[in-house]
């Protein structure tokens, strides 16, 4: 990595959470390759100076600055799917073995899945071995606050980065909390969501701090790729009645989409016509965490592909390899 005071953090590439439909964001970024090569410019890695990355899209951020390409971060989302988030046989096997450590109430799944893949792909890896300065979000529940890891920050820089993603991807109630050492502390780690489900905000906060070149917001250009927008209502009646239990797994998606639209809002406000949201509405069915059943898969990927055929998209993605 290159030191602090030459550092590039002008363009930003910032990618949300959303479970398995990591997927769509591999496979829109796919669109945004493409649209670079027609443009003639090179890959994403070389256009971006800065990575961003919550949850899911912290493994594909950390994925990108390992250098892999969109095309094998999306064909690991679909050879993996069944080991990040087992079927049901599985998971009550798993609960039923985690019944006295972790009571009744245990998270739906025991991680064990997400963390031999994390192994697998970034391997002896640390966030300092980034190719890019890269940024990913996660939330201490023993201090009670935000950590973002940072790339760039010495004390951050040997920090496996399997387990940097397995922090920021551990979804209440979905994933147990990751236990392990951050600046000479030990942490209880759980989503980046609960902090920036879009990180936008994050990224172009550092980037005002960090490059001498940025006077302010409007100098950046950033590209925000979204995993789908959930659109599926909650009634009055329920949102009235609900109590704990029935607010458990809804209020997650609720907050995480709160804080991503949230995101969203300011981010164009204060950057401009530098700023470029990749987005699109799922279809009811189509906006779980988990759901990695065929059928599921099929049609995120055509909802991907569907929106990158859009006049509208095309349009965007063209202006966006103009700024670049």
């Amino acid at each position: 990595m290159q030191g602090d005071a030459v550092m590039k953090m002008r363009r930003i590439l910032s990618l949300d959470g959303g479970g398995i439909r990591g997927l769509v964001s591999c496979l829109w970024l796919e669109g945004v390759e493409d649209a670079l090569a027609q443009g003639g410019k090179p890959g994403l890695l070389k256009q971006f100076d800065l990575l961003a990355g919550s949850s899911t899209g912290a493994i594909v951020a950390c994925g990108l600055a390992m250098g892999l390409p969109p095309t094998q971060l999306a064909e690991l989302y679909r050879s993996n799917r069944h080991l990040i988030f087992p079927g049901m046989a599985d998971r009550l096997w798993s609960r039923a073995t985690r019944l006295f450590t972790q009571g009744v109430s245990a998270p739906r799944y025991d991680a064990k899945g997400l963390e031999k893949v994390l192994k697998k792909v970034f391997g002896a890896t640390t966030l300092g071995q980034a190719k890019k300065p890269l940024l990913v979000t996660s939330y201490d529940t023993i201090e009670r606050k935000p950590i973002v890891f940072k790339s760039f920050k010495p004390e951050h820089a040997n920090l496996p980065m399997w387990e940097v993603c397995r922090a920021s991807s551990a979804a209440p109630t979905y994933f147990p909390a990751f236990a392990m050492k951050v600046e000479g502390r030990a942490r209880s780690m759980i989503d980046g969501g609960v902090v920036a489900n879009n990180p936008t905000a994050c990224a172009i906060a550092e980037a005002l701090r960090k490059d001498a070149r940025v006077d302010s917001a409007q100098d950046l250009v950033v590209l925000s790729v979204g995993t789908g927008q959930r659109n599926r209502p909650i009634d009055l009646k329920s949102a009235q009645e609900w109590g704990a239990v029935e607010w458990a797994i809804p209020i997650i998606d609720v907050l995480f989409d709160g804080n991503t639209d949230a995101v969203d809002y300011i981010a164009q406000h204060l950057v401009g016509d530098g700023y470029f949201r990749l987005q699109a509405d799922l279809l009811t069915g189509l906006d779980d965490l988990d759901d990695v059943s065929a059928t599921n898969i099929a049609a995120l990927e055509s909802m991907a592909r569907t929106y990158l055929l859009q006049a509208e998209t095309r349009k965007k993605l063209a202006g966006l390899v103009a700024k670049l």
